[in-house]
């Protein structure tokens, strides 16, 4: 099935209201309930000298925080997009886009998209397009169409097979991704960023993406959005409900792809159902480079506004800076120094 570009929009305006709507979490949770930090009684740091400013994607920013890919293509995905960017600008944090694969088709819905670099000139911003799309190009630098588009400093791939599996529009053929993936790092000249939507990635597919040259790895593991779940209430079938559940704990991944730092440069970012600072520190700690939340932001600036995802991000980071403190870690990477223990090992 071809979808039209006013046929993706309708898509894309369905996914934001379950998303904003409905009940579409994953029953399990990201995993992170399991660890406990150490708490570090001689603890000597001065909480208001920890710093969390870092580099991402060539640029300094403010937080280890992404504003996670989410959306464009339809006219209230532009005022979302303008009102997010906004908040990403304000905090000096990255952001990316959703899908832009209507760019590559028309310049329709450019505008939906292009609103986030005129509003965050500075920030780190990323262009997105996803593997079914990928591995029907010709040509991959056909792709510089979407990078300028918004001015990216990356590219999102987003690998998404079980969501492909259960939509009503989904493009399943996937044959001749890696090579895709391999071609586009080859001839794109800005870091390119391999995530998940929902299901995780594995520390076997992780370490063959980085074989490739894979910039950024973000697992986007379940305990979030459940994206099987969105698909199964636009699209309902019965042998589908058990894929409800299906995919990969964030912290299994976090975790798992943490290892991967012995044998290549790269950045790890945690996402899926990054909920609270509690989770973002214990992601921190377990080894991720980054935080990233889509869904959470989408609901706070639905109920608060921009104002609202700035205060919801800067009380995160007090938090994690009091975790910090109670468990003697000066910065990130200090706190990735074993602070942090599975619960079974502590008593």
């Amino acid at each position: 099935m071809i979808e039209s570009s006013n046929q993706i929009s309708k898509r894309k305006a369905e996914h934001i209201d379950l998303c904003l709507n409905r009940d579409v979490a994953y029953e399990k949770s990201n995993g992170f309930e399991q660890y406990d930090f150490i708490h570090e009684a001689l603890t000597e740091v001065i909480i208001d000298d920890i710093k969390f400013d870092t580099q991402f994607l060539g640029k300094t920013i403010s937080y280890p925080y992404m504003i996670s890919s989410m959306t464009g293509g339809t006219e209230k995905a532009k005022v979302l997009n303008e009102n997010l960017s906004l908040a990403a600008n304000e905090l000096n944090i990255p952001i990316g886009v959703g899908s832009q694969r209507q760019v590559l088709e028309s310049s329709e819905y450019s505008d939906t998209f292009k609103i986030i670099r005129k509003n965050a000139p500075n920030v780190p911003v990323m262009s997105n397009i996803g593997a079914a799309q990928i591995v029907k190009l010709g040509d991959v630098v056909s792709l510089l169409k979407i990078i300028e588009n918004i001015s990216a400093d990356g590219l999102i791939i987003h690998i998404n097979p079980l969501q492909e599996l259960l939509q009503k529009e989904g493009e399943m053929n996937l044959k001749g991704l890696l090579h895709k993936i391999s071609e586009i790092k080859r001839e794109i000249e800005i870091p390119i960023i391999v995530k998940e939507v929902g299901s995780g990635i594995s520390k076997n597919t992780a370490r063959i993406l980085l074989e490739i040259g894979v910039d950024v790895i973000d697992v986007s593991g379940s305990g979030g959005t459940s994206w099987a779940t969105v698909e199964i209430m636009r699209n309902p079938k019965p042998e589908n409900d058990y894929f409800r559940e299906w995919g990969l704990r964030t912290s299994y991944c976090v975790k798992e792809i943490a290892k991967l730092k012995e044998e290549f440069d790269f950045t790890l970012i945690s996402s899926g159902g990054i909920n609270n600072f509690v989770d973002a520190a214990k992601s921190l700690a377990l080894g991720a480079d980054m935080i990233a939340s889509a869904r959470m932001i989408l609901k706070s600036l639905d109920q608060s506004g921009v104002e609202g995802v700035i205060k919801l991000i800067e009380n995160w980071f007090t938090g994690i800076k009091k975790i910090m403190y109670l468990t003697g870690s000066t910065n990130i990477v200090e706190i990735q120094q074993n602070k942090i223990l599975r619960k079974k090992e502590l008593f």
